[in-house]
């Protein structure tokens, strides 16, 4: 199992990285998945919004963009995350900037573990996984 954090553009590493990685791993396991390899890329909103537009053809600026690489029930994937639209949401939501980083980094391990946020339904769905994840960070 791996899960490795590193940075584009920007110099940033989260703080308890080993506590971020048990609770990571926690929450694959509760859902009955196990880590294979998890790469958190955290960078600016120009660098996401590149790779928004060269691999999913979106033009607009966005928080998260996940690469699902796994295989049944052991999880891979890169998270990307913009570090910017972290503290903007923050701000927006009335929030630390560190809860919601973590809401936005177990938000791309859900997507890896199956669950999607097309629909309203999915939505919901998706939101309580990632409240229940949350209070899994102790």
């Amino acid at each position: 199992m791996a899960i490795r954090f590193h940075s584009e553009k920007i110099k940033f590493t989260p703080r308890n990285t080993a506590k971020l990685k048990r609770w990571i791993s926690a929450v694959a396991k509760k859902e009955k998945h196990s880590i294979d390899h998890i790469e958190y890329v955290f960078c600016n909103d120009s660098f996401l919004l590149k790779l928004n537009q060269q691999f999913l053809d979106h033009d607009t600026l966005t928080d998260i963009i996940t690469f699902d690489y796994s295989e049944g029930k052991r999880i891979s994937g890169e998270i990307c995350i913009s570090l910017q639209r972290v503290k903007e949401n923050a701000k927006k939501f009335g929030v630390g900037f560190e809860t919601e980083l973590h809401r936005v980094m177990i938000h791309g391990v859900l997507h890896l573990l199956g669950y999607r946020d097309k629909t309203k339904k999915e939505k919901e769905e998706i939101r309580k996984m990632e409240d229940r994840s949350l209070a899994m960070l102790v």
